[in-house]
């Protein structure tokens, strides 16, 4: 099995993954700001970050993921000046701001639940550590590299500039950012337009704000992330992930306190998925634009034809490399339909495949390549289209055993079965309860049940066929086709699938 390779924004090149304390990774991504309904943006770092999870885990490593919850500090435009996103959203609705995080991070884990998306190691608030940032940003100024102006605080980036490199993330230099903000220049309390808020001293009409050494305020956006970090992940770790829009300034800020703070970098790899858009244009809260997950479950969208289950999404995001861009449409969702459907049905065919003394050459040399090309694709920064057209090549020889076109063995049949639920549902997370409609949820037990019911009915079926009641039997089938069940009369028995 070739070595997992990462492709690492740091460097701009894929690097052989070496976690830092082997078994022990430490893996940091960004959550979500809880002041409205998730949305298909979301779930884009989720799924992404949730299989590097899950395959981490697979390859033996004891890894502990941290993802934050931001429910203060972010202000309107990722800017230092304006409302807290939190805080606009409570006083809009006249709510207190921890009811409005509270409530939207509640829907955050529900829909993250219906994406099979595991739950991280820690889930830490940025309102749960404001001592943390508070003692972050007295390290900055303790090392010269920040500075106090009318209660507030501001990174230094000159300052910082002289002994180090601001920029190295992004590739921008400080004077493309400096010429970026120079027609600001003379306006408000900063150095240089460029500088970046520590802590801010909270307006009279600021309800969100701690006492500290400075002032009565909050802290600045991007040191949640830092000090939360190293608190539950030390000096430095493995992994830092998030979408392609933190990597300026975001994620670039990140890295400058760690080193002002500390003298060196905390994260060996940084990890960023790309866009998904919506007509070419970024999805988003601040471009009205977007989706939520759960009108895409409900299908209540005056873009959407129709509603699509939490594992239609799923696959749909995982169909693309993490890196691509998505652009979302209803014919790629309707085509991520199928080729789910496909998936899912030739996985539960396998349990009719009739076993035969020896395979073919044809099957044999499928199945016993079809592990190690997965494996393959997946140590390549985590290539998951390559992982399902692999699948899909599968599914061909599944289809091919059940028309008995083709002959397996038990030993391949059962590393067939093993290799398709390895990759499929604990890799790819592609859940089969996750495949219904959307609309309440449900549970395995009522899953069973309503399979029980189907099964039952289609036995009286076979009874009235028995029976050579052909009008009985015509109408039940008929009556199931309305319903949106589609039987099939094999060789091998009788078979169902639900179609909407």
């Amino acid at each position: 099995m070739s070595a997992l390779v990462i492709y690492n924004t740091l460097t701009r090149q894929k690097e052989r993954f070496e976690p830092l304390h082997a078994p022990n990774v430490g893996m940091y991504v960004c959550g979500p700001t809880v002041y409205g309904d998730p949305h298909l943006g979301h779930a884009r770092p989720a799924i992404t970050f949730d299989l590097v999870f899950r395959y981490l885990k697979h390859l033996g490593y004891k890894v502990r993921y941290v993802r934050n919850i931001t429910d203060v500090g972010h202000l309107e435009h990722d800017a230092d000046e304006g409302e807290d996103k939190i805080a606009k959203k409570a006083r809009l609705e006249q709510l207190e701001p921890m009811e409005i995080a509270q409530y939207y991070t509640n829907r955050y884990h529900q829909a993250m639940d219906a994406l099979n998306v595991l739950r991280p190691s820690i889930e830490p608030h940025a309102s749960g550590h404001i001592i943390e940032q508070q003692q972050l940003v007295q390290q900055i100024i303790d090392n010269g590299f920040a500075y106090e102006s009318n209660g507030s605080i501001y990174f230094d980036i000159e300052a910082y500039n002289k002994q180090y490199k601001y920029g190295i993330l992004s590739g921008r230099s400080l004077e493309n950012i400096k010429d970026a903000s120079r027609e600001l220049d003379g306006v408000g309390e900063k150095k240089n337009q460029a500088d970046f808020a520590l802590w801010k001293k909270a307006q009279p009409e600021h309800i969100m704000r701690w006492p500290s050494p400075w002032s009565d305020g909050f802290p600045g956006w991007h040191c949640e992330c830092t000090a939360m970090g190293r608190k539950y992940l030390g000096e430095e770790f493995d992994i830092h992930g998030g979408g392609m829009d933190l990597v300026f300034p975001h994620h670039e800020c990140e890295i400058a306190q760690a080193v002002a703070s500390m003298g060196h970098q905390a994260v060996k790899f940084w990890m960023h998925n790309n866009m998904l858009t919506i007509n070419g244009q970024k999805m988003g809260k601040s471009y009205n634009n977007f989706i939520t997950l759960e009108q895409f479950f409900m299908g209540n969208h005056p873009l959407l034809e129709k509603a699509y289950s939490p594992m239609t999404i799923r696959f749909f995001v995982l169909s693309a490399h993490y890196r691509g861009t998505v652009d979302f449409s209803n014919d790629a969702l309707m085509a991520a339909e199928k080729g789910l459907d496909k998936l899912q049905n030739a996985i539960s065919d396998l349990e009719r495949v009739q076993v035969s003394d020896k395979c073919d050459t044809e099957t044999e040399k499928v199945v016993k390549s079809l592990r190690e090309k997965c494996y393959d694709a997946m140590n390549d920064d985590f290539a998951t289209p390559q992982v399902i057209s692999y699948l899909f090549e599968a599914c061909t020889t599944i289809n091919k055993l059940i028309d008995h076109k083709a002959t397996i063995c038990a030993d391949c049949l059962n590393e067939l079965k093993d290799t398709m639920h390895l990759f499929t549902f604990d890799i790819l997370g592609l859940s089969t309860l996750g495949s219904q409609r959307s609309n309440g949820g449900g549970s395995e037990a009522r899953e069973e049940a309503f399979g029980k019911v189907v099964d039952m009915v289609l036995e009286l079926r076979a009874k009235a066929k028995a029976e050579k009641d052909w009008a009985t039997s015509d109408k039940i089938r008929d009556e199931l086709a309305a319903a949106g069940f589609e039987v099939k009369d094999t060789k091998d028995g009788v078979t169902w699938k639900l179609n909407k």
